[in-house]
């Protein structure tokens, strides 16, 4: 350990009692004792108080907490090789039943994998050049990016050098793997925002300023984004950074965060309370003391934001190539489709499979003579690249099928519930629903036109799965996150009322307004009022 603990300076009673185990031992340590201990001694032979440290190693238990796991493996900007997704392929078909889902920080997880298996997968990810290390646990999760880097015309340069200078920095260095809680960067020069910049820790976002009378292409900075129960809005910091200086300013970030980020109580713990209670003027100067002075802001070149979403064929920045966007319903994909992924991407493309955070994969360096070929593929039958519209706007979390914290089921019932209204509403504009099953986030409910938190409603027989739904979210320019409404809708009636909600929205909007900018006009209370006369009739 190459830093001084200084928190442990402050009074330790108010630390949490997870600090001291932390100090006791570094959560990267698990890894060993999973590969040399507990793989050999069964599931039965790890203690209780380890299992919060498996975090570290990708790795979750799996509800209902009975020997099985689920494992997530970090995508740094969502750039898989052909190699690298049939090796995916194989570990989801050898250990984890053939299940593989697509998450929304671009990352691959698995389910049912047993403690046994563990050191069989570390070592044949590790021979692809991949890792699950660190994409959980109290440290820097996996780098979000641009997944068309590289590639992409609406980008100001190739963030991907960037990313892997972080990657190679971050991943598995001791210096800040004990962190106060979970921390989550982003680093994209597209200029739609796709990746959902004001919900980081520590976001870099396009940019440009005039230097000495030469135009220089760089990066804002943003800190101190976060959801879960208390979702912030990242706060943009008045700085101008370099491609090549933004490492540096994440090392400062990052180091303000360990030595001064709250360790008292673990629901306060994230970098958004810092910024929060410091404000972003105060943390600048912080870190200003540690990384020096940096030039002021320069021009912003976000001018949108299209929530990750790549349907269909669209040109590449070289003519005559294409990318292709697929949607994979609710992120929920197999092995078998991993594999005919690759050779897809080997037969029609340049060999790279590229994941969203909308849980969406896509098909890049498609030449134009290839891309009907490709369309015609049986896969693309189901993996559409042209999907009805309500699937392809439906981002689910795992919900209590694997996971623990969550209150009700969510993949199928998200997919039920996209199904239907593609059945049942004809609508020329995209709605965005997302569903969590629990209020940490990660379906990433806050940022939802419609967004439906899983909770659980008393009837006479008994306790039945139920919503809260809240309306108009967006980021980007006028970011903002949804508010929720009050009336708590039960899951058999999900599918009318969103029916019902939508169909207001398409009577009563103006031309060409989007469902965010119909609730901006209309007032959230006109949208409780439609919802309290929909339960009303539904009850």
């Amino acid at each position: 350990m190459a830093y001084k603990a200084v928190w442990m300076d402050r009074d330790p009673s108010k630390l949490n009692k997870f600090e001291f185990y932390k100090m006791e031992k570094d959560g990267l340590d698990i890894i060993r004792d999973i590969v040399e201990k507990y793989s050999k001694e069964g599931f039965a032979s790890i203690p209780q108080e380890d299992f919060n440290l498996f975090k570290w190693a990708g790795v979750y238990q799996q509800k209902p907490n009975n020997g099985h796991f689920m494992m997530r493996i970090r995508i740094p900007g969502g750039v898989l090789t052909s190699a690298q997704a049939r090796e995916l392929a194989a570990i989801g078909r050898d250990y984890g039943r053939n299940l593989i889902d697509v998450t929304t920080r671009q990352a691959i997880q698995y389910h049912w994998l047993e403690i046994e298996h563990m050191p069989d997968i570390f070592n044949r990810l590790e021979a692809v050049g991949m890792s699950a290390f660190e994409a959980c646990g109290d440290c820097p999760r996996t780098i979000v990016g641009n997944p068309l880097a590289g590639i992409d015309p609406n980008e100001l340069f190739d963030t991907t050098p960037v990313v892997d200078e972080f990657e190679k920095f971050f991943l598995g260095n001791r210096d800040f793997s004990n962190l106060p809680r979970k921390y989550k960067m982003s680093i994209s020069t597209n200029i739609y925002n796709s990746t959902n910049a004001e919900i980081q820790c520590l976001a870099f976002t396009p940019a440009s300023k005039v230097i000495d009378g030469q135009e220089v292409l760089g990066f804002h900075v943003m800190v101190g984004g976060g959801l879960s129960a208390k979702p912030h809005l990242a706060r943009q910091m008045d700085m101008f950074v370099r491609p090549e200086e933004a490492l540096k300013v994440a090392i400062g970030v990052t180091t303000l965060f360990r030595d001064h980020g709250y360790r008292e109580k673990r629901h306060y713990a994230r970098l958004k309370y810092l910024v929060a209670e410091w404000g972003v003027e105060k943390f600048q100067e912080e870190l200003i003391k540690l990384i020096g002075e940096m030039p002021s802001l320069g021009d912003d070149r976000t001018i949108g934001w299209n929530a990750a979403y790549f349907d269909g064929v669209h040109p590449q920045n070289t003519a005559g190539y294409n990318y292709v966007g697929l949607n994979i319903p609710v992120g929920r994909t197999n092995s078998d489709e991993f594999d005919t992924l690759a050779d897809l991407a080997d037969k029609y493309g340049d060999g790279t499979i590229r994941t969203t955070i909308a849980q969406n994969i896509m098909l890049t360096g498609v030449s134009d003579d290839n891309v009907q070929a490709l369309l015609g593929e049986p896969l693309l039958q189901r993996l559409n690249p042209n999907p009805n519209r309500f699937m392809s706007r439906t981002v689910s979390c795992t919900g209590n099928e694997f996971c623990n914290l969550a209150i009700v089921e969510t993949k199928e019932f998200a997919r039920r519930v996209a199904l239907y209204l593609d059945e049942h509403v004809q609508l020329d504009e995209p709605v965005r629903i997302h569903f969590i099953g629990c209020p940490n986030g990660c379906g990433q409910k806050h940022v939802a036109d419609i967004g439906l938190q899983g909770s659980l409603v008393k009837t006479p027989e008994g306790m039945v799965d139920a919503y809260d739904i809240a309306v108009g979210g967006t980021l980007g320019p006028g970011a903002k996150y949804n508010t929720a409404l009050k009336g708590r809708v039960k899951a058999d009636n999900v599918n009318n009322v969103l029916e019902q909600l939508i169909n207001f929205y398409k009577e009563a909007r103006q031309n060409g307004e989007s469902f965010h900018q119909f609730v901006e006009r209309v007032g959230i209370e006109t949208m409780q009022n439609k919802l309290t006369e929909i339960l009303s009739v539904a009850s």
